[in-house]
């Protein structure tokens, strides 16, 4: 029998681990709630690139149809970034109905932990073509603690 190796890094085993996480910090109710349930699906839904450079960390998703005022980007918590909003389907017209319907509708999210080496005051988001991306600059590295010299004085 051939075992295979489960792909762990998706954006739905994310959102699970992060859900057992929270609910291991409370044990007193252990049903997640609908709007609970309905968040991850949203965040399992989302997909995203992150990219690193050496000034910058950037985030893109892609948000068809979307405009800005449809999308949020927030940082919880001091450290969250959390991109989220929602796409509406458009309203029926008289005589019109869909044949099929395939395009993703309702609410998405995406939450990331961002590093301690950011400034969440430097942070930007632009949609363009349908392309979120957010970029989060990042704080200078430290500056190397230079020798303090003691003069030595005679007795």
């Amino acid at each position: 029998m051939d075992f295979h190796l489960m792909n762990f890094n998706t954006p739905l085993f994310h959102t699970l681990q992060h859900m057992i996480e929270e609910d291991s910090d409370n044990k007193s109710n252990n049903i997640p709630t609908k709007t609970y349930v309905q968040d991850a699906k949203a965040m399992a839904a989302t997909p995203a690139d992150i990219k690193e450079y050496p000034n910058t960390y950037v985030f893109i998703i892609d948000m068809p149809g979307l405009k800005s005022g449809d999308i949020n980007v927030q940082v919880e918590e001091d450290n969250v970034l959390v991109i989220s909003g929602e796409r509406k389907r458009e309203e029926e017209k008289e005589g019109v109905k869909y044949v099929r319907m395939e395009r993703r509708v309702g609410k998405f999210m995406r939450k990331f932990v961002l590093n301690d080496n950011v400034d969440i005051d430097k942070i930007s988001a632009v949609c363009e073509n349908g392309v979120l991306t957010v970029t989060v600059e990042k704080l200078p590295p430290p500056q190397p603690k230079k020798p303090k010299t003691i003069e030595v004085k005679t007795g």
